[in-house]
């Protein structure tokens, strides 16, 4: 870590504390040549995950537009916000545990799927119907009688 008043390179760590909020570290340094201090946060990158779209194009993940699409289909159900964020958390785990960066919407959606099932009923077929796009009600019939994998 270099000094940011002289730049110089070698600098000791005096303490280091968690931060529990941002999931990182907040480290106090010193400069071995200049003698200032300062104070450094350090948190933890996450993989870059890439979304490839039903057109195919790609985009960047964003746990915000997964989050709206999951709170949307549970608008006006008795469904705790916190069992929301858990239900995105969970999702999100898996995809950072993936062996690859970029990951197919559909698959997304299916773990969508399948989590809101257990949720609840009517937020799961909201979102299905988003989400699977259909044509009509006999597609919606079709889809509510078959059993999705992830």
């Amino acid at each position: 870590m270099n000094c940011p008043y002289c730049t110089y390179e070698d600098t000791a760590v005096l303490e280091s504390r968690g931060l529990p909020e941002e999931g990182g570290i907040r480290r106090r340094r010193e400069c071995k040549k200049c003698g200032k201090r300062f104070t450094t946060h350090e948190v933890v990158v996450k993989l870059d995950l890439k979304v490839v779209k039903k057109g195919g194009r790609v985009e960047q993940y964003n746990r915000e537009k997964l989050l709206k699409g999951v709170s949307k289909a549970c608008y006006k159900r008795r469904v705790d916000p916190a069992e929301i964020e858990a239900l995105v958390d969970e999702i999100e785990t898996k995809l950072y545990n993936r062996k690859t960066i970029e990951i197919r919407s559909t698959e997304i959606g299916k773990m969508v799927l399948n989590r809101l099932k257990k949720v609840d009923e009517l937020a799961f077929m909201r979102f299905a119907s988003v989400y699977m796009d259909f044509e009509d009600a006999n597609d919606f019939r079709n889809f509510i009688g078959c059993d999705l994998k992830s």
